[in-house]
């Protein structure tokens, strides 16, 4: 960074005392060196850009952690299921990070959704979790289609997931 600033004043206190043609060429040559020091910035975060999760690795870890939101909550595991209600909260405000666009819509589905869910969990109490797990699911797939996708749908598989027990007893 100090061999740049030098490196710029240099060619300025030299031509100081340049005529007003130089003075110009001066200008526009420090222009130029400005937009060529900006490149390799806009294409190191262009390639950063390029290695962040993209909408359907996210949403793909997101359904994960629905399906066994609703294990967990089905079998009043009820820890679990706030840590997985945590865990999408979570990747859903990374999501409105990377992909600003949807921030809105995920902010509202967070107070409408993901906050009575979390209630739920905390109070224990299955048919609060039931409303809100059901009401979380629906207004998912309304974003689906909202966002030109209408072809996803969540749905719950029919035996919970086997990397983790469920019941929370040991």
């Amino acid at each position: 960074m100090r061999f740049r600033i030098v490196a710029a004043l240099i060619p300025a206190a030299f031509c100081a005392s340049c005529s007003s043609p130089d003075a110009g060429r001066l200008a526009a040559l420090e222009s130029r060196v400005s937009e060529v020091e900006k490149q390799p910035t806009a294409a190191a975060a262009a390639s950063r850009a390029s290695f962040a999760p993209g909408l359907g690795e996210i949403m793909g870890l997101n359904q994960i952690r629905h399906d066994k939101l609703w294990f967990a909550g089905e079998n009043a595991n009820w820890p679990l299921a706030a840590y997985f209600v945590r865990r999408v909260r979570s990747l859903q405000r990374k999501l409105a990070v990377v992909r600003p666009k949807y921030a809105g819509d995920l902010a509202a589905f967070e107070d409408e959704h993901i906050d009575p869910a979390l209630a739920a969990c905390d109070a224990a109490d299955r048919n609060a979790f039931d409303r809100a797990f059901a009401a979380a699911t629906d207004r998912a797939n309304e974003m689906h289609v909202k966002w030109a996708k209408p072809y996803i749908r969540w749905t719950l598989p029919d035996e919970p997931p086997k990397d983790l027990e469920m019941s929370g007893q040991p």
